[in-house]
C-alpha cells in the first residue's frame, strides 16, 4: 500500500478556520484540534508564566505578555501559542500578523510532537527570537534563541533565572517560579 498523495488531501484557509467551533490551529492548511482542554497543571504553569512576564515587562513601554491569541502567519497557517511576548502594536484586533519575540509552549501528550517539531521549525522560520518548550512532566524548560536563522539551545531551565535580551528591552525570568 502506498502513501496518499498530498494533492488528494484537503487544505483549509483562514476563512474555513473562522467557521469552526472549538479551538483549532491550522498549519500549512492542515487543521489540528486543540483538544482535550489543557489540564489544571498546564493552566497553572501558563498562569505563572503570564504573571512573571507581566511583572518583568512592566517597565518596558514596547513589549507586553499575552495568553493564547491567534497568530495568522499566512492564509493557511494560524497558531495559538500558550504564552507569548510581542513588542509591536497589533495591526488587527482579532489576531497577530507579526511574529512574537518570545513564545512559550507547554507540552501535553497531545501536542508534544507538534511543539517539538512542526512548531519548532515554524517559529524558527518566522523569526521568533526565543522559543521555550516547557515540559511539566520533568520540570524542565528548554530555552532556544534564534541565531543566524537557527535555534540554538541556551538552557535546560528548572529553577534557573535566564536573562532575555530583546532589542526593545531586557529582563530576567525565574523558571523556578513557574512550577
Amino acid at each position: 500500500m502506498s502513501a496518499i498523495k498530498k494533492e488528494y488531501l484537503p487544505s483549509y484557509t483562514y476563512r474555513d478556520y473562522l467557521k469552526w467551533e472549538g479551538n483549532w490551529e491550522l498549519i500549512y492548511g492542515v487543521p489540528y484540534a486543540m483538544a482535550p482542554s489543557p489540564t489544571i497543571e498546564h493552566q497553572s504553569i501558563s498562569n505563572n508564566i503570564a504573571w512573571i512576564l507581566k511583572n518583568a515587562l512592566k517597565e518596558c513601554q514596547e513589549c507586553k505578555a499575552l495568553l493564547p491569541v491567534d497568530w495568522k502567519i499566512s492564509d493557511n497557517t494560524i497558531v495559538q501559542p500558550d504564552n507569548l511576548v510581542i513588542c509591536h502594536k497589533p495591526l488587527h484586533k482579532n489576531y497577530l500578523s507579526k511574529a512574537p519575540k518570545i513564545i512559550f509552549e507547554i507540552l501535553s501528550p497531545s501536542t508534544a510532537i507538534k511543539d517539538h517539531n512542526m512548531k519548532f521549525e515554524l517559529y524558527q522560520q518566522e523569526g521568533v527570537e526565543y522559543y521555550i518548550i516547557v515540559n511539566p512532566s520533568d520540570g524542565v524548560a528548554k530555552v532556544y534563541r534564534l541565531r543566524e536563522g537557527r535555534y540554538i539551545k541556551i538552557a535546560d531551565a528548572s529553577d534557573e533565572s535566564i536573562h532575555f535580551e530583546l532589542q526593545e528591552c531586557s529582563f530576567v525570568f525565574d523558571f523556578g517560579k513557574i512550577w
